[in-house]
């Protein structure tokens, strides 16, 4: 189970790890949607934080199962179903640290977002708004800047032959797409 942490979370340093949805029965659990592969990982994960107006606030799972294709949990600040009708949508946040380490061709998706994309003739054409997952691949989706040569969004395919570089320091990414397609 995840146990709150005693001090406040610096933002800059957590990384969203689910969302909640709807409840699920009348005691205050709900379903929760994990953003990881595996995706009951989240729950070996501790000091969780949901996102809310006035900043993050410590989560508390004390209790989880797998039901059907998905996940559900109670937690210690929703005590019954009133409570989890307010909680549809939350984002769940963990610090980058509970993450594993990755090897060198992997990358955590939000370490993406907002990086610039330009192509091998060196236009730049736009920054990582999001990635998303389809049924065949992910697709980085790409929103223009002022900077871009145009103002048009695009989707990508994340693919080997596409994606040709990523350089987190420098935070862009080289792909193998023309300014047309």
């Amino acid at each position: 189970m995840t146990t709150p942490s005693k001090h406040a979370p610096n933002a800059s340093e957590l990384i969203q790890i689910a969302t909640l949805k709807k409840p699920y029965g009348i005691k205050g659990w709900l379903w929760v949607f994990s953003l990881t592969d595996n995706r009951t990982d989240i729950f070996n994960m501790s000091d969780w934080y949901m996102k809310t107006a006035t900043g993050f606030k410590p989560l508390t799972v004390t209790n989880w199962r797998e039901q059907g294709a998905g996940l559900v949990a109670s937690f210690q600040e929703v005590p019954d179903r009133n409570m989890a009708e307010t909680m549809n949508g939350v984002s769940i946040w963990v610090d980058k640290s509970q993450l594993p380490e990755l090897d060198d061709d992997e990358y955590y998706w939000s370490d993406l977002v907002g990086m610039t994309v330009i192509n091998e003739e060196g236009d730049n054409l736009g920054i990582i708004k999001e990635m998303f997952e389809t049924s065949a691949h992910a697709i980085i989706s790409i929103k223009p800047t002022g900077e871009s040569i145009d103002g048009e969004d695009r989707l990508i395919p994340w693919h080997k032959d596409i994606v040709l570089n990523v350089d987190l320091d420098a935070k862009t990414m080289l792909v193998a797409w023309g300014r047309d397609y």
